[in-house]
């Protein structure tokens, strides 16, 4: 039987597995020998969307109360309350009865907050242009997108003094 110590004994073990860690080390892996692609050599993986995403921004399924105010400049006589189907701070995707053509100028107003006697509350009025109309499952509506030109918010109540600026 070997007594040996086996930190004391065991020396020549222990070499030949240092020698094999520092022959894998040092020997560049198989994949790293293949051809490299042309073009971009990395690119981050946090910044890679889903190939069939196009938006830039991500849209926000909400449903929030809808004008379409004016349509090629034209006011509108009767302002139907519509309702959005998503809104990014780029644009928005809402169903209306009237086809607008895509790049015809209109303007919006969206309620993004709703308060009770008109304390808080907080709409959107924004110019902006149809990138797309698509008729709707619903019969005699269209989907209709929208790109925003120009927005601005308008509040019920004045803001805190603490936010105003001097």
């Amino acid at each position: 039987m070997d007594r040996s110590d086996p930190i004391r004994g065991g020396g020549a073990a222990i070499k030949e597995l240092s020698a094999r860690a520092a022959t894998s080390v040092a020997d560049p892996p198989s994949w790293t020998t293949r051809a490299k692609p042309k073009g971009i050599a990395r690119v981050p993986t946090h910044a890679v969307r889903p190939p069939e995403e196009r938006r830039t921004y991500a849209r926000a399924k909400l449903s929030l109360p809808l004008r379409v105010k004016r349509i090629a400049g034209q006011k509108e006589r009767v302002s139907e309350l519509l309702r959005t189907a998503n809104i990014s701070s780029s644009g928005v995707l809402f169903q209306c009865p009237k086809r607008i053509e895509p790049g015809t100028p209109i303007e919006i107003e969206v309620c993004l907050v709703d308060r009770p006697f008109g304390r808080g509350t907080v709409r959107m009025k924004t110019e902006a242009h149809i990138v797309r109309a698509e008729p709707s499952e619903r019969p005699g509506w269209h989907n209709l997108a929208a790109t925003f030109d120009d927005i601005t918010f308008q509040r019920e109540e004045p803001l805190p003094s603490r936010f105003e600026r001097v």
